[in-house]
């Protein structure tokens, strides 16, 4: 698929002819791509938006279009009338899945005329996305979370005695910090560094929270990847990050399925209790110190890893598309057949690791034949984040854009 300009986009969907309602899917890299694959799989056609067409989802066959759309976060008023003009030229109105918080944000904020928009108002995103009003909720829930002394509430110089260095310093809310700081954490060594942080943040208005620095059991990760409707029950599933790149704090490389039926009633306690519904990821890591998982935080969205628990048997795009189009003539309804034992890997990210000698090979011989062979894709429990046989221009277009060395990234 060619990714256009947003006139030629628009030209496109007006001589389109959808017999159900389309996803709009923003941003469209490594996790729009697998929430494309998920949705294409039921015949959904998808339109992939993106500000840059460098992104892995533009020329996959699971997307039907791809184009340019204003960049929420340089113009949000310019993100809606793109959108809405879209929408515009559809039959049917396009259900929404924003992949980064950016995004999700700006569909949620902004809530483009014609669209729908399959997860709770951008009031409830923000009571979970918000970490102090987070963590208040863990804390009346019972809920472990790392020690954390919120500087609006607390003298910066009183919390950084508590916590001893190093410490980490957290912004309120993710996407702010990271416009400024270019991170969404800092960990910082000294009481130098600690300043140097805070004043920045009091520069700039915005809410930081100094936090402990976790004793992290490295390759213990687990999170909940799950979709709760506005009503009936969620389907859900818990997934270990095995292998992060870098390791111990990096982005996820290989994901797998475990049983922790505690960790599922917390983190769903959590995000039912701030009245969301919709798609989204409970992040733990297990603190050696305390002996239990502790809650770091909860994404709104779909995130990198999210075609495992797709291939698990819990295809939460398909899930979160058909709630939002019940009622619509020729739009596929979708009900889990069961949760099985499934792995996902990122070559992209798992590779060197594994070359440098960083790591230990934690797949098989087998699981080398079928990756190469391309036989994952029909059986076994393993699947990909980019690389597919019988889809090859998504990881063709990742090589490309790294050799000609094109500036493209993002965290998904």
């Amino acid at each position: 698929m060619t990714f256009q300009e947003f006139d030629a986009l628009r030209e496109s969907l007006s001589a389109a002819d959808f017999d159900r309602p389309p996803a709009f899917v923003a941003n469209a890299h490594v996790t729009g791509l697998s929430v494309a694959r998920a949705l294409d799989d039921y015949g959904v056609p998808v339109v992939a938006l993106d500000r840059s067409g460098d992104g892995a989802a533009p020329p996959s066959d699971a997307a039907d279009y791809a184009g340019r759309v204003t960049y929420p976060l340089d113009d949000q008023a310019g993100f809606r009338e793109d959108v809405e003009a879209l929408a515009a030229e559809l039959d049917h109105e396009p259900v929404a899945f924003g992949c980064m918080d950016e995004w999700a944000l700006a569909f949620a904020e902004t809530e483009p005329e014609g669209v729908r928009l399959p997860f709770a108002d951008s009031e409830t995103l923000d009571a979970v996305l918000d970490k102090t009003s987070l963590y208040d909720r863990c804390e009346e829930l019972g809920v472990p979370y790392p020690e954390t002394h919120h500087l609006s509430r607390t003298d910066p110089e009183e919390a950084a005695d508590e916590l001893g260095f190093p410490l980490v310093l957290k912004p309120a809310r993710k996407r702010e910090f990271e416009e400024a700081v270019g991170t969404n954490v800092v960990e910082v060594a000294d009481r130098e560094e600690y300043h140097d942080v805070v004043e920045m943040a009091e520069e700039t208005g915005i809410e930081v929270m100094a936090q402990e620095k976790v004793p992290v059991a490295r390759g213990e990760d687990q999170s909940l990847a799950s979709y709760v409707p506005e009503s009936g029950d969620p389907l859900a599933v818990v997934g270990n990050a095995r292998v992060r790149a870098p390791l111990g704090y990096g982005t996820s490389c290989v994901v797998e399925t475990v049983e922790n039926p505690d960790l599922r009633e917390r983190a769903l306690s959590v995000v039912e209790d701030a009245g969301y519904h919709g798609i989204s990821e409970a992040e733990f890591v297990y603190d050696r110190d305390r002996g239990e998982y502790v809650l770091l935080d909860v994404n709104t969205r779909p995130w990198k890893w999210i075609s495992m628990p797709v291939r698990a048997g819990a295809n939460l795009p398909m899930a979160a598309y058909s709630d939002a189009t019940a009622g619509v003539d020729a739009a596929p309804g979708y009900e889990s057949d069961g949760v099985r034992d499934a792995r996902w890997v990122s070559l992209e990210d798992y590779l060197p690791l594994v070359a440098g000698g960083e790591t230990g090979d934690v797949l098989a011989s087998e699981d080398w034949q079928a990756l190469v062979s391309g036989a994952f894709e029909e059986s076994g429990d393993l699947t990909t984040a980019v690389y597919r046989p019988s889809d090859p221009a998504p990881i063709a277009h990742r090589l490309d854009v790294e050799f000609a060395d094109r500036d493209y990234y993002c965290s998904c």
